[in-house]
Protein backbone atom coordinates (compact mmCIF):
# COMPACT_ATOMS: atom_id res chain seq x y z
CA UNK A 1 0.00 0.00 0.00
CA UNK A 2 1.27 3.31 -0.73
CA UNK A 3 2.76 5.94 1.96
CA UNK A 4 -0.46 8.56 1.02
CA UNK A 5 -3.38 5.98 1.17
CA UNK A 6 -1.58 4.79 4.40
CA UNK A 7 -1.94 8.32 5.81
CA UNK A 8 -5.65 8.35 4.75
CA UNK A 9 -6.45 5.57 6.41
CA UNK A 10 -4.97 6.72 9.29
CA UNK A 11 -6.97 9.68 9.98
CA UNK A 12 -10.34 7.68 8.74
CA UNK A 13 -9.73 5.31 11.53
CA UNK A 14 -9.88 8.11 14.01
CA UNK A 15 -13.20 10.00 11.88
CA UNK A 16 -11.59 13.05 11.55
CA UNK A 17 -11.52 15.27 8.63
CA UNK A 18 -8.46 16.92 7.06
CA UNK A 19 -10.18 20.18 8.49
CA UNK A 20 -9.43 18.24 11.90
CA UNK A 21 -5.83 17.21 11.11
CA UNK A 22 -5.20 21.29 10.15
CA UNK A 23 -6.64 22.39 13.42
CA UNK A 24 -4.47 20.28 15.29
CA UNK A 25 -1.48 20.33 13.68
CA UNK A 26 -2.03 24.90 14.50
CA UNK A 27 -2.34 23.80 17.95
CA UNK A 28 0.59 21.57 17.84
CA UNK A 29 2.67 24.16 16.81
CA UNK A 30 1.30 27.12 18.56
CA UNK A 31 2.58 24.99 21.65
CA UNK A 32 5.84 24.61 20.05
CA UNK A 33 6.00 28.19 19.01
CA UNK A 34 7.02 27.24 15.50
CA UNK A 35 4.85 27.18 12.25
CA UNK A 36 6.54 24.42 10.59
CA UNK A 37 4.32 22.07 12.52
CA UNK A 38 1.37 23.19 11.07
CA UNK A 39 -0.26 21.21 7.63
CA UNK A 40 -3.22 23.05 5.18
CA UNK A 41 -6.04 21.18 3.83
CA UNK A 42 -4.17 21.18 0.49
CA UNK A 43 -0.75 19.82 1.79
CA UNK A 44 -2.53 17.18 3.47
CA UNK A 45 -4.79 15.97 0.48
CA UNK A 46 -1.63 15.85 -1.99
CA UNK A 47 0.15 13.80 0.79
CA UNK A 48 -2.47 11.29 0.75
CA UNK A 49 -2.44 11.53 -3.06
CA UNK A 50 0.97 11.06 -4.04
CA UNK A 51 3.97 9.52 -2.91
CA UNK A 52 6.74 12.32 -1.75
CA UNK A 53 6.99 12.20 1.78
CA UNK A 54 6.49 15.11 4.08
CA UNK A 55 9.16 17.03 6.13
CA UNK A 56 10.21 16.38 9.43
CA UNK A 57 8.27 18.46 11.45
CA UNK A 58 4.51 17.50 9.37
CA UNK A 59 5.82 14.16 10.07
CA UNK A 60 6.10 14.74 13.73
CA UNK A 61 2.71 16.22 13.92
CA UNK A 62 0.83 13.61 12.18
CA UNK A 63 2.43 11.12 14.74
CA UNK A 64 0.91 13.29 17.09
CA UNK A 65 -2.04 13.84 15.55
CA UNK A 66 -3.20 9.79 14.53
CA UNK A 67 -1.34 8.09 18.16
CA UNK A 68 1.15 6.76 15.80
CA UNK A 69 4.73 6.22 16.65
CA UNK A 70 6.70 8.53 14.67
CA UNK A 71 9.08 5.35 14.02
CA UNK A 72 5.98 3.61 12.12
CA UNK A 73 5.16 6.59 10.13
CA UNK A 74 9.05 6.71 9.23
CA UNK A 75 8.85 3.04 7.72
CA UNK A 76 5.65 4.22 5.88
CA UNK A 77 8.64 6.34 3.47
CA UNK A 78 11.16 3.46 4.25
CA UNK A 79 13.28 5.25 6.72
CA UNK A 80 13.46 2.50 10.07
CA UNK A 81 15.31 4.29 12.76
CA UNK A 82 15.81 1.05 13.91
CA UNK A 83 18.53 0.80 11.30
CA UNK A 84 20.26 3.45 12.61
CA UNK A 85 23.14 1.24 14.08
CA UNK A 86 22.74 -1.23 10.81
CA UNK A 87 24.40 1.02 8.60
CA UNK A 88 27.10 3.13 11.13
CA UNK A 89 29.98 0.78 9.79
CA UNK A 90 28.93 1.96 5.81
CA UNK A 91 28.65 5.30 6.94
CA UNK A 92 31.78 5.50 8.64
CA UNK A 93 34.00 2.42 6.99
CA UNK A 94 37.25 4.40 8.24
CA UNK A 95 36.31 4.17 12.11
CA UNK A 96 36.85 1.06 14.39
CA UNK A 97 33.94 0.11 15.88
CA UNK A 98 31.91 -2.56 17.85
CA UNK A 99 29.51 -4.37 15.27
CA UNK A 100 25.47 -4.32 16.09
CA UNK A 101 24.17 -8.14 15.68
CA UNK A 102 22.48 -7.17 12.33
CA UNK A 103 25.48 -5.04 10.73
CA UNK A 104 26.14 -4.78 7.11
CA UNK A 105 29.17 -3.91 5.90
CA UNK A 106 30.77 -3.21 2.59
CA UNK A 107 34.13 -4.68 3.16
CA UNK A 108 36.95 -6.14 0.72
CA UNK A 109 37.35 -9.19 2.52
CA UNK A 110 37.19 -12.42 0.04
CA UNK A 111 37.51 -15.64 2.35
CA UNK A 112 37.46 -16.21 5.83
CA UNK A 113 38.19 -18.46 8.47
CA UNK A 114 34.84 -20.47 9.65
CA UNK A 115 33.28 -20.05 12.92
CA UNK A 116 30.80 -22.17 15.19
CA UNK A 117 29.85 -18.57 17.17
CA UNK A 118 28.32 -15.71 15.78
CA UNK A 119 25.76 -12.92 16.06
CA UNK A 120 26.31 -11.22 13.34
CA UNK A 121 23.11 -10.76 10.25
CA UNK A 122 23.10 -13.81 7.58
CA UNK A 123 24.06 -11.40 4.65
CA UNK A 124 27.50 -10.23 6.87
CA UNK A 125 27.77 -14.08 8.23
CA UNK A 126 27.70 -15.44 4.75
CA UNK A 127 29.73 -12.49 3.22
CA UNK A 128 32.18 -13.96 5.87
CA UNK A 129 31.54 -17.91 5.72
CA UNK A 130 30.60 -18.26 9.30
CA UNK A 131 27.80 -19.95 9.91
CA UNK A 132 24.58 -18.15 12.35
CA UNK A 133 24.82 -19.63 16.40
CA UNK A 134 24.89 -16.53 18.88
CA UNK A 135 25.13 -18.97 21.90
CA UNK A 136 28.77 -21.34 22.84
CA UNK A 137 28.06 -24.54 23.48
CA UNK A 138 27.48 -23.83 27.26
CA UNK A 139 24.75 -21.80 27.09
CA UNK A 140 26.58 -18.48 27.32
CA UNK A 141 26.31 -15.82 24.70
CA UNK A 142 30.04 -14.21 24.98
CA UNK A 143 30.86 -13.80 21.41
CA UNK A 144 30.79 -9.88 20.07
CA UNK A 145 32.19 -8.34 16.56
CA UNK A 146 33.95 -5.98 15.85
CA UNK A 147 35.39 -3.98 12.92
CA UNK A 148 38.79 -2.56 12.40
CA UNK A 149 38.40 1.08 10.73
CA UNK A 150 39.85 1.29 6.88
CA UNK A 151 42.48 3.90 8.36
CA UNK A 152 43.20 2.21 11.74
CA UNK A 153 46.71 0.91 11.13
CA UNK A 154 47.44 0.03 14.77
CA UNK A 155 48.24 -3.45 14.01
CA UNK A 156 49.05 -3.76 10.79
CA UNK A 157 50.74 -5.61 9.32
CA UNK A 158 49.23 -8.52 11.89
CA UNK A 159 45.79 -7.35 11.21
CA UNK A 160 45.21 -4.88 8.19
CA UNK A 161 41.80 -2.55 7.86
CA UNK A 162 38.96 -3.21 7.34
CA UNK A 163 39.10 -6.61 9.27
CA UNK A 164 36.36 -8.42 11.29
CA UNK A 165 36.79 -9.24 15.04
CA UNK A 166 35.75 -11.83 16.96
CA UNK A 167 35.88 -10.75 20.74
CA UNK A 168 35.56 -12.75 23.77
CA UNK A 169 33.88 -10.55 26.29
CA UNK A 170 34.43 -12.71 28.98
CA UNK A 171 38.14 -12.14 28.45
CA UNK A 172 38.23 -8.27 29.55
CA UNK A 173 41.23 -8.14 31.53
CA UNK A 174 44.97 -8.09 31.36
CA UNK A 175 46.48 -11.24 30.85
CA UNK A 176 49.61 -11.55 32.91
CA UNK A 177 50.90 -15.10 31.85
CA UNK A 178 53.80 -14.73 29.71
CA UNK A 179 54.13 -14.90 25.56
CA UNK A 180 56.44 -16.17 23.53
CA UNK A 181 55.64 -13.80 19.89
CA UNK A 182 53.80 -11.54 18.40
CA UNK A 183 51.35 -13.96 17.49
CA UNK A 184 50.84 -15.51 21.20
CA UNK A 185 50.45 -11.68 22.50
CA UNK A 186 46.84 -11.11 23.42
CA UNK A 187 44.99 -7.83 21.59
CA UNK A 188 42.05 -6.70 23.20
CA UNK A 189 40.01 -4.44 21.63
CA UNK A 190 38.70 -1.17 23.86
CA UNK A 191 36.29 1.05 24.32
CA UNK A 192 37.01 5.30 24.80
CA UNK A 193 34.63 7.77 25.37
CA UNK A 194 33.57 8.32 21.77
CA UNK A 195 35.14 5.57 19.69
CA UNK A 196 37.24 2.51 19.74
CA UNK A 197 40.58 1.05 19.64
CA UNK A 198 42.32 -2.84 19.06
CA UNK A 199 46.07 -3.49 19.85
CA UNK A 200 48.51 -4.83 22.27
CA UNK A 201 47.48 -3.46 25.54
CA UNK A 202 49.54 -3.00 28.70
CA UNK A 203 48.51 -1.40 32.41
CA UNK A 204 51.47 1.51 33.25
CA UNK A 205 50.07 2.45 36.94
CA UNK A 206 46.65 4.55 36.13
CA UNK A 207 47.41 4.77 32.00
CA UNK A 208 46.41 1.80 29.62
CA UNK A 209 48.88 1.98 26.68
CA UNK A 210 47.71 0.29 23.67
CA UNK A 211 50.69 -0.52 21.96
CA UNK A 212 50.68 -0.70 18.42
CA UNK A 213 52.76 -3.36 15.80
CA UNK A 214 56.33 -2.87 16.03
CA UNK A 215 55.85 -2.20 11.68
CA UNK A 216 52.81 0.21 12.39
CA UNK A 217 53.39 4.22 11.67
CA UNK A 218 51.14 4.96 14.31
CA UNK A 219 52.44 5.62 18.19
CA UNK A 220 51.45 3.97 21.49
CA UNK A 221 48.48 5.62 22.65
CA UNK A 222 47.88 5.99 26.82
CA UNK A 223 44.48 6.52 28.43
CA UNK A 224 42.89 7.07 32.79
CA UNK A 225 42.17 3.24 33.07
CA UNK A 226 39.49 2.49 33.63
CA UNK A 227 37.89 6.15 32.96
CA UNK A 228 38.83 6.89 29.66
CA UNK A 229 39.20 3.24 28.33
CA UNK A 230 37.45 -0.12 28.94
CA UNK A 231 38.60 -3.13 27.64
CA UNK A 232 35.60 -5.06 25.99
CA UNK A 233 37.48 -8.39 24.99
CA UNK A 234 40.06 -10.04 23.65
CA UNK A 235 40.41 -10.88 20.02
CA UNK A 236 40.12 -14.38 19.20
CA UNK A 237 39.73 -14.12 15.75
CA UNK A 238 40.13 -11.35 12.69
CA UNK A 239 38.45 -12.26 9.79
CA UNK A 240 41.28 -10.34 6.82
CA UNK A 241 42.67 -10.06 3.29
CA UNK A 242 45.69 -11.80 3.11
CA UNK A 243 47.11 -9.09 0.57
CA UNK A 244 46.12 -5.68 0.69
CA UNK A 245 43.54 -4.10 -1.04
CA UNK A 246 44.37 -1.58 -4.02
CA UNK A 247 45.41 1.16 -1.88
CA UNK A 248 48.41 1.32 -0.19
CA UNK A 249 48.73 1.13 3.64
CA UNK A 250 50.93 4.22 3.88
CA UNK A 251 49.55 6.44 1.95
CA UNK A 252 46.61 5.70 4.71
CA UNK A 253 46.15 8.28 7.73
CA UNK A 254 47.62 6.43 10.46
CA UNK A 255 45.03 7.91 12.67
CA UNK A 256 42.36 5.11 13.93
Amino acid sequence: MAAGQSLKLLRKRLNITVRDVQQASRRIAAAKGDKRYRLSNGWLVQLENRASPPNIHHLFALSAIYRVPFRELGRLYGIDIDELEKYEAIANPQRTQLLAENSILDVPVESAIASTNTRLAPDLAAQFAMPLNGEHSDGHSNITYGYLGTADLTMYPLIRPGSVLQIDTRQNKLQTAPWHNEFERPVYFVELRASHACGWCQLQGNKLLIIPHLSSPVRVREFVYPREAEIVGRVIAYYTRCVDSAHDPEQTSATP
